[in-house]
């Protein structure tokens, strides 16, 4: 059997088919994997991972673009950081964020290490939600 030019291109389309529909069909079901504060460690760096937690105090940077919230679950207490592109999505969305002060949330963000000590970076605007 010979392997023509014909052939390879469907063949190749065929493959290309298949795999977008496993794409499609299997996205949906990734899920972020929900961790405690005490459980992470620096085998999760760029990881990201859902908490819920309380948020215990909330601190602006210098410039007051960027926010450094404390959070904590129970099991510990660590750092989330929130960048200033996930600040202007939250104002978007009329979202305040010393309104998250001393209220449950539900986090999703990435494990980061800074200065020796780990935190969680905030995956984007609508990544920190208030639970009932």
């Amino acid at each position: 059997m010979d392997i023509t030019d014909d052939k390879l291109v469907k063949i190749a389309l065929v493959t290309s088919l298949i795999g977008l529909i496993g794409l499609i069909m299997f996205t949906p079901s990734i899920e972020v994997k929900e961790v405690k504060i005490k459980d992470i460690d620096r085998g999760m760096i760029d990881e990201e991972v859902s908490i819920n937690c309380v948020v215990s105090d909330i601190k602006s940077s210098k410039s007051g673009s960027s926010y450094f919230l404390t959070i904590s679950d129970g099991t510990g207490q660590m750092p989330l950081v929130i960048f200033e592109s996930q600040v202007a999505q939250m104002q978007t969305n009329n979202l305040d964020i010393k309104d998250f002060k001393d209220k449950k949330v539900n986090v999703v963000g990435k494990i980061t290490e800074y200065n020796n000590e780990m935190e969680i970076v905030l995956s984007e605007g609508d990544s920190l939600k208030i639970l009932n």
